[in-house]
């Protein structure tokens, strides 16, 4: 059985959920896990906003995880001042896709559920994708292109282009087309999480689209949900250099697929 996604006219060749994925008995109910790099001035503000925003939905089962992609500035003692559950720092400047990895496969939630530090997508939403998850969905991607999605604020043209542009490119790789491969909130159930970041292994921006392919290469049920999303200053992507190194990781993505490297796919004998 195939399902329809809500994003405007996109085909969704992924499972459809078969049963509610409840919270373990004992485990933190969602983590929530933030990369950072070069936070120091907003990461504790960041800390603060989402504990706020969730802790009494989730009768206080969250945890917070940072993860310090090899900054210099003093953004790990700040998330640590902030209350951050676990604050991790990688020992040099790796890229999201390694910090992400390293919180997700850090963290103990039923879910969990990644963002980015500057909040561009409100912390409140975060709970849309968690009830997506626990009603059987495995991993729960946020899209900017859903007919549903708000934006306030001014974005970037050039930013706008370049994520399209991106976004076109991706069929490269992915069997299955998505609004919007890149957007910084997705979330996954516990078990889905484990397998697909084990096997994920780009540093860069373009971990996204290796998470999304690993998602249908294991056969897990993927929902693309609607996003509020705010513009946020200081973004640490360089137009003039990720573009390039984007579509080098996409190469190396395809490349490995075809060679078996992320192994058989669910389903093989």
């Amino acid at each position: 059985m195939t399902r329809r996604s809500r994003s405007a006219g996109l085909p969704a060749p992924s499972p459809s959920p078969t049963n509610p994925h409840r919270p373990e008995a004992g485990r933190t109910r969602l983590s929530v896990v933030v990369p950072a790099f070069g936070e120091e001035r907003r990461i504790g503000a960041t800390v603060a906003a989402l504990r706020a925003a969730l802790s009494d939905q989730l009768s206080g089962s969250l945890e917070l995880v940072v993860v310090d992609d090899g900054s210099d500035d003093a953004t790990t003692e700040r998330a640590r001042e902030a209350g951050a559950d676990q604050v991790i720092r990688l020992p040099s400047n790796r890229g999201k896709g390694a910090a992400v990895r390293a919180g997700i496969l850090a963290s103990s939630g039923s879910a969990v559920v990644f963002t980015d530090a500057d909040l561009s997508y409100p912390p409140g939403q975060v709970m849309r994708l968690v009830e997506q998850i626990e009603a059987g969905w495995d991993v729960v991607v946020g899209s900017r292109a859903h007919a549903d999605t708000r934006t306030t604020g001014a974005s970037s043209p050039l930013r706008a282009i370049s994520g399209r542009l991106f976004n076109l490119v991706t069929g490269a790789v992915l069997d299955r087309r998505f609004g919007d491969t890149q957007c910084g909130l997705k979330g996954f159930h516990r078990d889905a999480a484990e397998r697909v970041f084990s096997l994920a292994r780009v540093d860069g921006f373009a971990f996204d689209v290796e998470v999304l392919w690993l998602a249908g290469h294991l056969g897990l049920a993927v929902e693309e949900v609607p996003v509020e999303l705010a513009s946020a200053e200081g973004s640490t992507v360089r137009l003039n250099v990720d573009p390039v190194r984007m579509l080098r990781d996409l190469w190396r993505i395809r490349r490995r697929a075809a060679t078996g490297s992320y192994g058989p796919p669910a389903g093989a004998e």
